[in-house]
């Protein structure tokens, strides 16, 4: 029987082979696009599209936020929810990762797959006859620079000996070897798009040559190249300009930098553009909004609660400033459980820096304008703290304005349009401010801090309770107080001192943002391990699992390479594995 069917679809094969001619093998097949279609201007546009849509098309530990990777395993949060769900994360956020982390899988995958994705578009633009100048140099600046950026993560992420593959390899499955430093690989990228970008773009989501500029400063930084960085950082400072032609600059609002409506603005060095389409809002970081409940923003599910260590690093002195000496970890604290156990308050006679409610969602302080938090918006108190994210939660009125919604990817994880500011102003004056300080210019980078910290205290920044349910509406909600550092602190003249305040000014400012763990790794693994050892001793005082966490040895400043990985990768003709897991991973 199976005999008969096999000979009737031969012979009906060599029929149509027959009757088609020759020209039946150069038909493209249904479903896929001849890359002859995309040499044109709109092909290239496309492929360029497809290769920013990379940003997008993740999953959650392969999030361009890096929640998990940079906030979560740097201290700024916890995983929250419940132990049980993404009990994946249970091992990552207690510092005892294995090689078969699915969340490790998606973060090396997704760097391969936006590579790809850049040197189709590369191969096909250099193919193409008769490109207007312009439109080719930017849209191969553009390339060059994601290419970088995707490179970059993985650094970020695995360490530089990674392999490179860029589009000198044809291969569809390449084996390349990660016996290799990619850093000049990736700057050499750089310098590329440098040179073929324009200073202003058509659009405000197209990266420019000042974002090049900026993310070649970051990549250095990371390398600990800071010699070379600080220059390209003061270039970026004072005549940098967004793709839309806007002059650099610190927004006096800092909810402008978290606001769909604001988006693009003079902060923004380059964003990730999202929008409230169907699976373009934000799906990687979909799962880390408050639980639920009553008017809660998103409703689900409770993810990527910030803890204790960050929230109490806002407390201030009777003059403004942080506590460098690290006394925050003294009690009182800024929101405790009440006395029953249940129910939680916040401390409102405790002086605080007005950013721990702009980054940190506490019980009775306004949660942006859904009124105050209620209990259900927690998940799991004693698996998660009492804390929760903030800073990428939509408002009610972008809500209501279209803007964002509680079921938009598969139809129940929420998501919205704001930007995700992947390079910020407040992050490069922040970098520059450590390699004046490594000059010792002192006073220098003190100024930059003292930028941050003016724009910190702008009036808009103040959270005020909603006039329904404040006694005076013109009476903070809580006791706000933040200053400058005067010129006789010792950050002016002893240069330990100020490398701390830059250091604890990034915690402070960059919080929730990603940033966290991977600023530590760069100020070395010594640095990074007694960090962690000491935010993990601290969180135990509030949630129990910590108690039994592991801790980071000094020599782990990179995730081990996914295991799937280097099995699938397999063995050179040599017998020699093509990926060599990191040695401290061994």
């Amino acid at each position: 029987m199976k005999k008969n069917i096999l000979l009737t679809l031969l012979i009906s094969a060599f029929i149509m082979l027959s009757s088609c001619g020759e020209d039946f093998l150069y038909i493209a097949p249904q479903g896929s696009i001849d890359q002859n279609a995309l040499m044109n201007q709109t092909g290239i546009d496309l492929l360029t599209t497809n290769a920013y849509a990379n940003f997008s098309e993740n999953g959650w530990g392969a999030s361009i936020t890096n929640w998990t990777f940079g906030s979560m395993y740097g201290g700024d949060a916890n995983k929250g929810s419940d132990a049980n769900d993404q009990s994946v994360l249970n091992v990552m956020e207690t510092y005892s990762i294995l090689p078969t982390n699915g969340y490790i899988g998606e973060k090396y995958s997704w760097v391969y797959k936006g590579a790809k994705r850049v040197n189709v578009a590369i191969q096909t633009i250099n193919e193409t006859e008769e490109l207007p100048d312009a439109f080719k140099n930017s849209r191969l600046g553009e390339m060059y620079f994601l290419r970088a950026l995707f490179y970059f993560e993985g650094i970020r992420v695995f360490g530089p000996f990674l392999p490179w593959v860029d589009d000198s390899n044809t291969d569809n499955d390449p084996k390349v070897h990660n016996d290799v430093d990619i850093y000049p690989n990736v700057l050499a990228d750089l310098d590329q798009a440098i040179s073929l970008l324009p200073a202003r773009q058509d659009m405000p989501g197209r990266a420019n040559s000042w974002a090049a500029k900026a993310l070649k400063a970051k990549v250095l930084m990371q390398k600990g190249d800071m010699a070379t960085a600080k220059p390209i950082l003061k270039d970026v400072i004072d005549n940098g300009i967004t793709s839309n032609g806007l002059k650099y600059g610190l927004e006096n609002n800092m909810h402008h930098n978290f606001y769909s409506p604001t988006d693009n603005g003079k902060e923004s060095v380059f964003a990730i553009q999202f929008s409230s389409d169907y699976n373009n809002a934000n799906p990687g970081i979909s799962i880390a909004y408050p639980h639920g409940g009553a008017g809660a923003p998103g409703g689900c599910c409770g993810f990527y609660q910030p803890s204790n260590e960050l929230a109490n690093s806002y407390k201030v002195d009777a003059n403004g400033l942080p506590f460098l000496d690290k006394t925050y970890r003294n009690p009182p604290f800024v929101a405790e459980r009440s006395p029953e156990g249940e129910f939680l308050s916040t401390n409102g006679t405790m002086a605080v820096d007005p950013r721990l409610d702009f980054a940190i969602g506490r019980f009775g302080i306004p949660y942006r304008d859904w009124g105050l938090p209620q209990n259900n918006w927690v998940r799991d108190v004693a698996n998660g703290g009492f804390y929760m994210p903030k800073k990428h939660v939509y408002t009610k009125e972008e809500l209501d304005a279209g803007l964002a919604d509680g079921g938009i990817h598969d139809g129940w994880a929420p998501g919205s349009a704001i930007n995700v500011q992947y390079l910020s102003f407040r992050d490069i004056v922040l970098l520059y401010a450590e390699c004046l300080a490594n000059d010792n210019q002192l006073s220098e980078a003190m100024g930059y801090v003292n930028q941050i910290r003016t724009r910190a205290a702008h009036p808009d920044n103040i959270i005020y309770m909603p006039k329904e349910q404040a006694t005076d509406p013109d009476i903070p909600a809580a006791n706000y107080l933040v200053s400058t550092y005067p010129a006789s602190h010792a950050a002016f003249s002893d240069k330990d001192v100020c490398i701390d305040a830059i250091r604890m000014e990034r915690k402070l400012e960059l919080a929730m943002e990603g940033q966290r763990w991977f600023d530590l790794v760069r100020w070395g693994g010594t640095v990074m391990a007694n960090a962690i050892s000491e935010y993990v001793d601290f969180e135990a005082n509030f949630i129990t699992k910590f108690a039994s966490s592991a801790k980071l040895d000094a020599a782990k400043t990179m995730f081990p390479l996914p295991d799937g990985q280097i099995q699938t990768m397999g063995n050179d003709e040599d017998g020699n594995p093509y990926l060599v897991q990191p040695g401290p991973w061994k």
